[in-house]
């Protein structure tokens, strides 16, 4: 007999998530639901603009990629306009890019996800001396990891037990049979977490050196940059510079070996080494470093297969919402996309409760329309997106800096290529791609400062005919995979806009063929050890670190109230 588990909000990640899924007599997942409960509508707000504010109203599609989303409107308007900005203005886009990898990456594995790989109150029973010869098995020098200062870890943590509570570490599934760490692993974990509060904080000062501010910078402008004091001043040059040593530091001694780790104690873990869902990956080029070259390679891998690598025809990518909460159905090119939403709600049924037994709910409608994610397609297939992509397509490209990277950690972790290809993989991808960053992001500041020398320019200029139609996109590579904005000018305003994101293409419903997207699709065959506390349902969702926010196509503009939500904490699942 049949059981359905519902997942509502997925916690630990932007925007609002719901995941649904059916399992068998023996807890296996045999079908998987993936849903947006939040309607946004970016696309909408910037028809009838002046494309040249596209940008700043972009970036205000989510809290956490605002760079990403900035710099794609700005791409996207000067790609239809056919304005090349000047080389300085294109490598601080690439420092910045580079400042949000080394911010975002770290973030994600310690504060979003890691406590998925990490018992938090396993952590208290440690021997710090123990702890702090295990880190040295993962590196030559770690970071945080004197016997020392393990023992003021453990002592802060044990303080919030004292008081009665967890404190951010509360209402978790602490004792789950899948965590695997030993307690002195999940002591050096916590560690980390904690020094990461310190420097997450300088990431974010990266960023801020030449934007003014993170989030939402503002030294963007189609054309080029403003920020051109900060560009021309060598000690706001050598600041970034430090700061960035400062980050790298904590993401090779601290962030690497910790993911070395968790690969060589999840390998036999089922639930994460399981295959990825969607065989099809796609990744753009990004981060130019100033010689022609590119951080990230383009292209597509099919079938895991990185023996071949295909073009991508921009042509090719679609929109559908057969099972979206919208009226319009078919594909579309997202030069053409369609934003006009019809919202069909939930259905009655039957769910598993926090006591196990089944409760009386509110469904979704999984044979009509269920998610306000679109479904995107590259010739009518899903791809999953995201750094799992990002180095698989740097492999099949021969991209020397990836493939470098990718090796190392294979020979670090002796881990076969195969089980890259998992939740475990895509965690440890992230890393790479951070790692990515770290080691090569150097090669674009040097590029930089020997442009400065000759040049000095940081914006082209251009002009808009009103009597001339434009359309132009953006399409690369920010830290949750492949994003592009598409945008049609007429009459001198913005006639049509869409973004299709990250977590649209890897969240998205099935399609009118029944595919999957890669978060249904990479849960189809797990097995639940407790269907009261479905930690691997919450461990796989967060390796795609979902953004939920921007992915989804409202704002009253009347301010009138839509809706009211309550979570009962009776129900709520961390």
């Amino acid at each position: 007999m049949t059981k359905r588990i519902v997942v509502d909000p997925i916690t630990r990640i932007e925007g609002h998530l719901r995941i649904e899924v059916v399992v068998d007599e023996n807890n296996v997942i045999t079908d998987a639901f993936s849903s947006s409960t939040l309607w946004r509508g970016l696309e909408k707000v910037v028809q009838n603009r002046d494309p040249r504010d596209a940008g700043f109203l972009m970036q205000r599609i989510c809290g956490v990629c605002t760079f990403s989303h900035y710099k794609a409107g700005i791409s996207a308007v000067e790609n239809a306009l056919n304005i090349t900005p000047p080389k300085n203005a294109e490598l601080i886009r690439s420092l910045m890019n580079i400042s949000l990898v080394l911010h975002d990456h770290p973030v994600h594995f310690y504060t979003l996800h890691g406590l998925d790989w990490c018992d938090i109150v396993s952590a208290l029973k440690a021997d710090p001396h123990k702890a702090s010869n295990i880190a040295f098995k993962y590196s030559n020098f770690p970071m945080n990891t004197g016997a020392d200062e393990l023992k003021a870890v453990q002592a802060k943590v044990t303080d919030f037990v004292k008081k009665g509570a967890l404190g951010p570490f509360a209402n978790a599934y602490w004792g789950h049979k899948t965590y695997r760490f030993s307690p002195e692993q999940n002591l050096i974990v916590l560690s980390h977490y904690l020094k990461l509060l310190e420097v997450q904080r300088v990431a974010a000062q990266m960023m801020a050196i030449f934007g003014s501010k993170q989030p939402h910078p503002q030294n963007l402008t189609v054309g080029g940059i403003t920020s051109v004091m900060d560009v021309l001043d060598p000690s706001r040059l050598g600041e970034w510079l430090s700061k960035y040593q400062y980050v790298k530091d904590f993401v090779d001694r601290a962030y690497y070996p910790d993911i070395l780790m968790a690969a060589e104690v999840y390998k036999n873990e089922p639930s994460v080494i399981k295959g990825s869902g969607v065989p099809n990956f796609l990744c753009y080029e990004e981060i130019p470093i100033g010689n022609g070259e590119y951080l990230y390679s383009s292209g597509i891998v099919r079938d895991y297969d990185i023996t071949k690598l295909y073009d991508i025809n921009e042509d090719l990518i679609t929109e559908e919402a057969t099972h979206s909460w919208y009226k319009d159905n078919e594909p579309l090119h997202p030069y053409d996309g369609k934003t006009e939403p019809e919202y069909t709600g939930f259905k009655d049924g039957n769910s598993i409760g926090p006591d196990l037994k089944d409760v009386k709910t509110k469904l979704l409608d999984v044979d009509g329309k269920y998610s306000w994610i679109k479904s995107p397609r590259y010739d009518g297939a899903p791809m999953e997106v995201g750094p799992l992509a990002a180095i698989v397509v740097g492999l099949a490209a021969k991209n020397p800096r990836i493939t470098t990277i990718a090796e190392q950690f294979l020979k670090d972790s002796k881990l076969p290529l195969k089980a890259v290809f998992s939740t475990l993989g895509r965690t440890a991808a992230r890393a790479l791609e951070c790692k990515l960053s770290a080691d090569y992001g150097i090669e674009v500041f040097n590029s930089l400062i020997e442009n400065l020398k000759t040049d000095k320019a940081t914006c082209a200029k251009y002009e808009i005919d009103k009597n001339k139609e434009y359309k132009g996109r953006y399409i690369g590579n920010v830290p949750r995979g492949t994003l592009s904005h598409w945008v049609r000018i007429k009459n001198g305003v913005i006639e049509n806009y869409q973004a299709v994101v990250p977590s649209t293409w890897n969240a998205g419903p099935r399609d009118a063929n029944g595919q999957k997207g890669p978060y249904e699709a990479s849960l189809i065959g797990i097995k639940i050890a407790n269907l009261a506390q479905p930690l691997e349902i919450i461990r796989t969702i967060h390796s795609f670190d979902p953004c939920i926010a921007c992915s989804v196509h409202l704002i009253d503009t009347k301010g009138n109230k839509m809706g009211e939500y309550k979570v009962n904490p009776a129900t709520l699942r961390v």
